[in-house]
């Protein structure tokens, strides 16, 4: 905990549970930030809260929809009356419908759409309201690779992924255009092992899984907490998620047959779904089931490739300085033998 200066005030969506509750965690342990907390289940944010302050942060919860923009303005509000001006915003709420496309309705793609693409301009406006008059900040949106290319059984949270990319692109130069010092960043993250493979909605015969390799939520903590610190445009999250983006970019053809013959399977397990378990399309599911889901023993605890990102600026260095340090013992070997 660092303190010497007065904590960041961060404002996280999704907050109760996933990717949202490791980064509270992440934010509250190695900065002892200050969090608003934002969610719809009273349980799981009340939790989040106690692990923040466990950890040396201090914490609000705001039950919200995200999709309520009006409560997205009032929960921006209650932030910074109770803990100061916004620092940064991170947008990661979401929810999924796993299933094929004829088998969706109207209805469901609209709830996905409104809170995994809407709700995340809500946040983004909510946050650029404080923010611009300041002129500092940082925006932080919680991408995915399927926000480059779309998989089969995901169709409504691809399409809202590839939605908020379009979105960032918009904010990026309009944000240039206006001199501005907020930066905006997007995340963009491998399969990661949350419970939302418990919560959400699904139509599938066996139980629905992340697409492995399978990574811890902390990984993704860590580089959202790395993002607010820094000026980067996207970082790509695992190497699986560099190979997805970049793949699809240069052979998608080859993408569309690999997942047209892997991408169903690949998404369940062996074991039978419970069609009747309740799900969070709607209504948050109770209880509190943490930042983790049921993988843990096949989840990776670290990322060579995010690691080898976030400190690429020190690996160029001591290359460069290799470089020069060969080259300049290359002259003096030459100049002693004449």
């Amino acid at each position: 905990m660092n303190t010497t200066t007065k904590p960041r005030v961060i404002v996280i969506t999704g907050a109760a549970a996933g990717v949202g509750r490791a980064t509270a965690q992440m934010f509250a342990e190695t900065e002892g930030a200050h969090i608003g907390l934002i969610a719809r289940g009273r349980e799981a944010l009340e939790g989040a809260k106690r692990d923040v302050e466990a950890r040396g942060g201090k914490a609000i919860i705001i039950q919200c929809d995200v999709t309520d923009a009006e409560g997205m303005e009032a929960a921006a509000e209650r932030v910074e009356q109770e803990l100061g001006p916004i620092d940064v915003w991170v947008n990661v709420a979401m929810t999924s419908v796993f299933s094929f496309i004829k088998d969706m309705t109207a209805a469901e793609f609209k709830r996905v759409t409104e809170v995994c693409y809407l709700g995340y301009v809500n946040g983004t406006l909510a946050a650029l309201k404080r923010l611009l008059p300041r002129n500092r900040g940082h925006i932080i949106q919680v991408g995915s690779a399927l926000a480059y290319r779309g998989i089969p059984l995901q169709a409504a949270y691809c399409a809202s992924k590839h939605a908020i990319q379009g979105f960032m692109d918009s904010l990026r130069a309009e944000l240039i255009h206006d001199n501005s010092a907020i930066v905006p960043v997007m995340v963009q993250m491998p399969a990661l092992n949350t419970p939302q493979f418990d919560w959400c909605r699904s139509k599938l015969p066996n139980k629905a899984q992340p697409v492995p390799p399978i990574y811890q939520p902390e990984i993704a903590a860590q580089a959202i907490v790395f993002a607010s610190k820094n000026t980067r445009r996207e970082i790509y999250v695992g190497l699986p998620t560099v190979i997805a983006i970049v793949g699809n970019k240069l052979f998608p053809r080859l993408g569309d047959w690999y997942l047209g013959r892997t991408g169903v399977k690949g998404q369940q397990t062996k074991e039978k779904a419970d069609l009747d378990r309740p799900d969070n399309l709607y209504e948050p599911v109770g209880g509190d089931p943490g930042a983790h889901g049921r993988f843990d023993d096949r989840a990776h605890s670290f990322s060579p490739q995010l690691w080898t990102d976030m400190h690429r600026d020190w690996i160029a260095g001591g290359l460069l300085l290799g470089a020069l340090a060969a080259v300049s013992g290359f002259l003096l070997a030459k100049r002693s033998s004449r």
